[in-house]
C-alpha cells in the first residue's frame, strides 16, 4: 500500500462524501449532461486495480451514479484523481488511460459489466492546486506521434477534465450553496481575515444536520492545511466541527494577522539585507521593506484582476511579477475605470 502525504488523504477524505462530489459537479463542470444525472443514486467504488501482470496500480476515488429514469442500468463512473504534485505532470493523459483501462477490467472481472453488454461510461477528472499553471495535454492523442496519415484511425483519444482550483474564474466562486467553491475560496486566501470570511461562508452551507460528517471531514483538512500556515499544530486546540473552527479562526484572526504581516516584513527584510549587506543594514532594511509591500501591492493587483477580467495568462502573471512598486499602485488605479485588461496596462 503506498503511503499518502497527510494533504493526500484530508482531500481524499473530503471526496468520500457523495454532499462534495455533488458540489464538485454540479458547481465545476459546466456541461449539459451534468443535469441528467440523479445525484441520489450516488455510490462510492473500491480504488485499487491489480493489473494481469501483478502490478499494483492504486488510483484516487471512483464514484458512479444513474442517469435519471434508469433505475436498473445506464451507470456513469466518476473518476476522481486528486493531483498534489508541486509541478505538472505532463504525461498525466496516460496515467488517466492506464487507471481507466483497468478500472473497465476490474467491472468486467467482478462481473459488473456482462461479456455482452457494453462498457459504462466514464468521467475522469482531474482536480489540482499547485501554484503554477497546469500545462500538460488534456488528451492522450496529443501526447502521440501523428505518423502517416493512414495510422490516424488507429490513435487512441482520451480526454480528461481538469479542475486547476488556482484559475477558477471568481464567477465560478460565487455559488451559496456549493461547498467545493467554499474550499477554493480557502484554498486561494492569502490573509487570515479572507480565510475566516470563507469559513464563515462554508459554516453557514454546512449547517444543516445532514452534512455533519461532511463538516468534521473539513474541518480535519482546515486544521492540517490551512491552519499550520499561522499556528503549529500543537498550539491549535482539539477541533471537532466546523463551528468551533469558525469561532477559533474570529477569536484569534487579528493576532494571525499581526503574525502574518510581521513575517512578510521579516522576510522582505532578511531578503534586502542580503542583496545590500555591501551598502550597510539600512539600506537593506529600507529595501526588505519595500519589498514588503511590493509583494503586497502585486497580490492585491493579482487578485482584483482576476476578479474583475478573469484568470490571468502567463504573460500577464510575468509582467506583474517584473513590476516595481510604484507602477503597480498606478495600474491599481487603473482598474477603476478600465474596460479591458489591456487599458489596465496603459500610460
Amino acid at each position: 500500500m503506498t503511503d499518502h502525504p497527510p494533504h493526500d488523504n484530508a482531500y481524499k477524505h473530503l471526496f468520500s462524501h457523495p454532499k462534495a462530489v455533488e458540489d464538485l459537479l454540479r458547481g465545476f463542470v459546466h456541461e449539459d449532461w451534468v443535469g441528467q444525472l440523479n445525484f441520489a443514486s450516488l455510490e462510492k467504488m473500491g480504488g485499487s486495480y491489480v493489473s494481469d501482470d501483478l502490478r499494483d496500480r492504486e488510483d484516487d476515488i471512483v464514484w458512479r451514479l444513474r442517469l435519471q429514469g434508469s433505475d436498473d442500468g445506464d451507470w456513469l463512473y466518476v473518476y476522481l484523481l486528486l493531483e498534489f504534485q508541486s509541478s505538472v505532470d505532463p504525461q498525466m493523459a496516460v496515467r488517466i488511460l492506464t487507471y481507466l483501462g483497468l478500472l473497465y477490467q476490474d467491472l468486467i472481472k467482478g462481473g459488473q459489466v456482462a461479456k455482452a453488454d457494453k462498457l459504462p461510461a466514464v468521467f475522469p477528472l482531474v482536480l489540482y492546486h499547485g501554484e503554477r499553471p497546469w500545462t500538460a495535454a488534456l488528451d492522450i492523442a496529443e501526447l502521440i506521434e501523428t505518423g502517416p496519415a493512414s495510422l490516424a484511425a488507429y490513435r487512441p483519444r482520451l480526454r480528461y477534465f481538469l479542475l486547476d482550483e488556482g484559475r477558477v474564474p471568481e464567477s465560478d466562486l460565487d455559488q451559496p450553496d456549493n461547498s467545493i467553491a467554499s474550499l477554493v475560496q480557502i484554498e486561494r486566501s492569502a490573509s487570515p481575515q479572507a480565510i475566516a470570511q470563507a469559513v464563515a461562508q462554508l459554516t453557514e452551507k454546512l449547517r444543516s444536520p445532514e452534512y455533519r460528517s461532511l463538516r468534521r471531514a473539513f474541518t480535519v483538512w482546515i486544521k492540517r492545511l490551512i491552519l499550520r500556515r499561522f499556528a503549529p499544530a500543537g498550539e491549535l486546540p482539539e477541533l471537532q466541527d466546523l463551528s468551533e473552527v469558525n469561532s477559533m479562526i474570529a477569536e484569534r484572526v487579528e493576532s494571525w494577522t499581526q503574525q502574518w504581516l510581521r513575517q512578510g516584513m521579516q522576510q522582505g527584510m532578511q531578503q534586502g539585507m542580503q542583496q545590500g549587506m555591501q551598502q550597510g543594514m539600512q539600506q537593506g532594511m529600507q529595501q526588505g521593506m519595500q519589498q514588503g509591500k511590493r509583494e503586497e501591492a502585486r497580490h492585491m493587483l493579482r487578485r482584483l484582476l482576476a476578479r474583475r477580467f478573469g484568470p490571468l495568462d502567463a504573460a500577464t502573471l510575468a509582467r506583474l511579477e517584473q513590476a516595481g512598486l510604484e507602477q503597480l499602485e498606478r495600474w491599481t488605479d487603473n482598474i477603476l475605470d478600465a474596460q479591458s485588461l489591456e487599458e489596465v496596462f496603459k500610460g
